[in-house]
């Protein structure tokens, strides 16, 4: 890293950045992606910029994500794409879509 300036700095830029997922307030998480930001200005990492515009384009979701009732367990989703998954391969050729909505929302309904 000390041969290569401008990587050493996009790599700590990278790591710092992954602290926005940490914030549990949306003011911090803005302040903290705000001086992220500034950090970039003099840097001329053109794709670092693209990022932030596209960061800023998306805040509001990356704001809700910020509130700890909408933080919601990997493990969790990927069981429910696991299971629309078998669902849609086990409705191979059925072409009701409004059927296969009814199947996934059943198979997150509790048992009666």
């Amino acid at each position: 890293m000390a041969a290569n300036k401008r990587l050493n700095t996009a790599y700590l830029l990278k790591e710092l950045f992954g602290q926005l997922w940490d914030y549990q307030r949306e003011g911090w998480a803005r302040r903290f992606f705000e001086n992220w930001r500034a950090a970039l200005k003099w840097q001329r990492l053109k794709p670092y910029e693209k990022f932030a515009r596209m960061i800023d384009a998306h805040w509001d979701g990356i704001a809700a994500y910020c509130k700890p009732e909408n933080k919601v367990a990997l493990g969790f989703v990927e069981g429910f794409n696991n299971k629309i998954r078998v669902i849609q391969r086990r409705a191979y050729g059925l072409r009701d879509e409004e059927y296969l909505r009814l199947k996934i929302l059943t198979c997150i309904l509790p048992e009666i």
